[in-house]
């Protein structure tokens, strides 16, 4: 037992060591250093206090608030004081977070900027035990200099093999064979199923999840296609499988698996219009997240017949409701968000996770951060400006490339009047790197992980410094981003070399998109754009002006860079708004313009 000073109101001179009376008013000083256990409470006049030896350590205190696997928490013991606390109150847990130097939790603790203030600073390091980071405050994190770090690869064995799982079941009727067996009927020839041998797979989402389903179908004799804007081609020709387009992946499809993340690009990517467009009898098996179907489209395809069965881990919204048209569809099978229940995945989970939080409390880089680490306030200031910059060349860029070209070349070049060794670039760097891989991917970048994510994917990244003779008050003259063995969707994006080029300056404080291709251009980095190249000449600006203004969609700048009078020309238009299709189909309907592309930023 602890012997601690209280310092009552009239007797200054009190002191105990196991329970004491104590009058009804009094004071207590504890020393700095001693963490207290929650046990400790006041019981009428009796202050009983509980501090057993961890609470003198010298080791970080772990608080894991979800079950989490014993190998994960016996890695966690070799170098913390571990408290497994589960089930707590909102209430409870901001209590205890202020004795905590990491937090482990699942999906089911809502990690929020309250939490982050009540750790008082302590707080280091909030382990997610999986993939999804949804239910932790990112931006709150990092203000508050926690490092946030997930376990992203122990899991994806057990999804591909419940994607598979889930696939043989919808083709043979698992699940409602066995409800109909037991509730006593005998129903042979309503079940009979279709062999998946001969038939084609399109993968949607060809990353960790999605190649492992590709190997186990290949296995069972299936024709496997895929579609991912951003795989690499030789990582898929390596295992079979042939890249094509989405909508060529849609049409041609018998059966088609999901694994993409749920991004902006990706919410209910399968709607309406899409299962219009499919193989009438497609089957579909998503484990990847529900927010990419169209749940309600999904329920009309199927009573169209379009969509033949469906096998769905994932929902929109999870649970689903229990009077779900889609959850009770006959012809629909479901499990509840399954995909990395599996003995072996939560163990795995659990010690990615546990080395990931040991290793950050160690001051390791951790290369599964998903949050920015704290910078400098003055490096920060001034290099600000140029981070927003950076970022949205890498995005203007990606959105560039057309489908199925595989991004694994960039080039960056930094036009600047200092000297190289006074310019870190390594910030810069990461925030292209950002910008090129978040539209398209659930992974979160940031200087911790960006290196790492950027080789994962294959993708080399080189960088050059140009000198420039002037004055090095400002960090940086100019930006430029090439992303090379591409197509690009805008053919004027490409430059002489053959790449597609974007480059940006910052002035007065705002990114400017400077040049795309060979075209100079000047136009504000706020919102989107619109590029059209077109044939030089008089009212053309008026021109989709006027559409735009008709759609009531605000121009914010406009800009034209031409080769020479009278030739072709690209304009660039800044919109606050995303016009509607058909406002942009208008707009690529006026004669003079041969192409035009919408680039959201």
């Amino acid at each position: 037992m602890a012997s601690l000073k209280i310092a009552p109101l009239k007797n200054p001179s009190l002191s105990l060591s196991s329970k004491s009376r104590l009058p009804y008013a009094f004071s207590a000083t504890f020393p700095n250093d001693l963490r207290f256990s929650r046990s400790s409470h006041l019981h009428g006049r009796f202050l009983i206090v509980t501090a057993s030896a961890a609470s003198f350590s010298n080791k970080p205190t772990v608080l894991v608030a979800e079950k989490l696997g014993e190998a994960g928490v016996t890695l966690l013991k070799q170098f913390a004081d571990v408290d497994c606390s589960y089930n707590l109150s909102p209430e409870e847990l901001c209590t205890k977070i202020s004795l905590c130097d990491a937090l482990i939790v699942r999906s089911g603790t809502e990690v929020n900027r309250e939490l982050f203030e009540s750790s008082g600073g302590r707080l280091k390091v909030v382990g997610r035990a999986g993939v999804g980071i949804d239910n932790v405050d990112l931006a709150a994190a990092t203000e508050h200099g926690c490092l946030v770090v997930n376990a992203p690869t122990a899991n994806t064995v057990a999804a591909a093999e419940h994607g598979i799982a889930l696939l043989a079941a919808m083709a043979r009727n698992v699940a409602q064979a066995d409800a109909s067996i037991k509730a006593g009927k005998w129903q042979r020839n309503k079940y009979v199923g279709v062999s998946l041998v001969g038939k084609t797979l399109a993968v949607l989402g060809f990353g960790k999840v999605g190649s492992e389903v590709a190997r186990r179908a290949k296995g069972l004799g299936m024709h496997v296609i895929a579609y991912d804007p951003y795989a690499p081609a030789d990582r898929a020709r390596a295992i079979g499988v042939e890249l094509i387009s989405f909508e060529e992946a849609i049409a041609t499809a018998d059966f088609i698996s999901l694994h993409m993340p749920l991004t902006p690009a990706t919410s209910k990517m399968l709607n309406d219009e899409t299962f219009a467009k499919m193989k009438k009898g497609v089957r579909i098996v998503n484990v990847a997240r529900g927010g990419v179907i169209d749940e309600e489209a999904l329920v009309r395809a199927l009573d169209a017949g379009i969509v033949a069965q469906a096998a769905l881990d994932v929902f929109t919204d999870e649970p689903p409701q229990q009077d779900s048209k889609l959850v009770r569809h006959e012809r629909v099978t479901v499990t509840p968000h399954l995909g990395a229940s599996t003995m072996e995945a939560q163990e795995g989970v659990a010690i990615e996770i546990a080395e990931a939080v040991v290793g950050a409390l160690k001051g390791e880089l951790a290369a599964t951060a998903v949050n920015a680490p704290m910078v400098p306030a003055e490096v920060l200031t001034e290099l600000k400006p140029y981070v927003e910059l950076a970022e949205k060349l890498g995005r203007l860029a990606v959105q560039l490339v057309a489908g199925g070209s595989g991004v694994k070349t960039v080039k960056v070049s930094y036009a600047s009047s200092r000297a190289p060794d006074d310019f870190d670039t390594r910030l810069l760097r990461a925030m292209i790197t950002k910008g090129i891989i978040e539209p398209i991917s659930s992974v979160y970048v940031n200087l911790v992980n960006a290196d790492y994510t950027a080789k994962r994917r294959g993708l080399r990244i080189t960088e050059e410094c140009i000198h420039l003779d002037g004055s090095p008050e400002s960090p940086l003259e100019s930006i430029q981003v090439q992303i090379a063995n591409v197509e690009s969707k805008f053919a004027s994006a490409i430059s002489e070399s053959g790449e597609i080029k974007v480059e940006g300056q910052v002035k007065d404080g705002i990114p400017h998109l400077t040049k795309v291709g060979s075209f100079e251009v000047d136009v504000s980095l706020e919102g989107s754009i619109i590029l059209c190249r077109q044939v030089d000449q008089p009212g053309m600006i008026g021109k989709v002006g006027s559409i735009l203004g008709e759609e009531n969609v605000n121009v914010s700048f406009m800009s034209v860079g031409r080769i020479a009078p009278r030739k072709q020309a690209v304009m660039a238009i800044g919109v606050d708004e995303q016009p509607r299709k058909e406002s942009l189909k208008r707009i690529g309907d006026v004669p003079a313009i041969e192409e035009f592309v919408f680039l959201k930023l």
